[in-house]
């Protein structure tokens, strides 16, 4: 299966890659700069690589051709606070613009569970870009999956860094929001899963774990299985803007990402049963 790969910089792109090489699908890796793909030389030469930028008009040379599958893994959330969704839709209108002219079969994309009325920016963005794919001429499938599992996953990082740093917290109340986090591995497995599955063509489902916790839950587990205690004090006076000073301080995330991921961490993200 010849299969194209955007977003195979980011985090969920490069835990797919391997298991994609692994069953001997031929795969086109799409990058901004081949130069920061950082991957080692058996594997760079096992793939193709398309240098392009989804934000850049859109230019038909050089394209792929018979691509079966393409994976949609593209987000913006690190690069703006204020116009990341403008980002986030401009890219996924120049994807479709390419991919009509390839004749893609099928495009799988990894979205964010959107099940409330009202929706954070990052999450409305998501449901954005998932309404402007199904708009282009192939089969949409759409995994909405809410926090990833995994080391090199921003949310999951983000609840280390707090619990190897701060063994008391005092915390603002969104770490009482509920949240149904899934493994990487069981990602990857959803991703592979649904390829040219034509009962998933122009659909999508909720990916997640068995359990519904809240942050405070997620905190205090990884803890015990880490095995040290820690004390969690909620507090409702943080505010999101103070909220994500304090990420960005105590954790490895850059300010404009803590920003994203707090406003949609007042949102209860949880599976429904599709």
């Amino acid at each position: 299966m010849k299969i194209l790969l955007t977003g195979a910089n980011g985090y969920v792109g490069r835990r797919l890659l391997p298991e994609l090489l692994s069953k001997n699908h031929e795969i086109i890796c799409c990058v901004r700069d081949k130069n920061r793909l950082g991957l080692d030389k058996t594997t760079l030469d096992s793939i193709t690589i398309w240098e392009v930028d989804f934000l850049e008009e859109v230019s038909l040379e050089n394209t792929p051709k018979d691509i079966d599958v393409a994976y949609y893994l593209i987000h913006s959330m690190s690069s703006s606070t204020q116009v990341f969704d403008t980002m986030e839709s401009k890219a996924a209108e120049n994807f479709n613009h390419y991919m009509n002219h390839i004749g893609v079969k099928q495009v799988v994309y990894l979205s964010g569970i959107v099940n409330n009325n009202t929706l954070s920016k990052h999450l409305q963005s998501r449901k954005n870009v998932e309404d402007i794919l199904y708009q282009g001429n192939y089969n949409v499938t759409v995994l909405r999956a809410g926090i990833i599992v995994g080391s090199g996953s921003s949310s999951f990082e983000i609840i280390r860094d707090l619990c190897e740093k701060l063994p008391v917290m005092i915390t603002p109340k969104w770490v009482l929001t509920k949240t149904q986090p899934i493994a990487i591995r069981d990602v990857i497995q959803y991703l592979m899963g649904v390829l040219l599955k034509e009962e998933c063509y122009n659909d999508s489902f909720d990916i997640g774990g068995p359990n519904v916790l809240t942050y405070k839950q997620m905190m205090q587990l990884y803890a015990k299985t880490r095995g040290f205690k820690n004390w969690i004090y909620t507090v409702p006076v943080m505010t999101p803007k103070l909220s994500s000073y304090w990420l960005y301080f105590v954790t490895s995330t850059s300010y404009k990402l803590a920003m994203n991921l707090v406003d949609s961490m007042k949102m209860e993200v949880v599976c429904k049963d599709n």
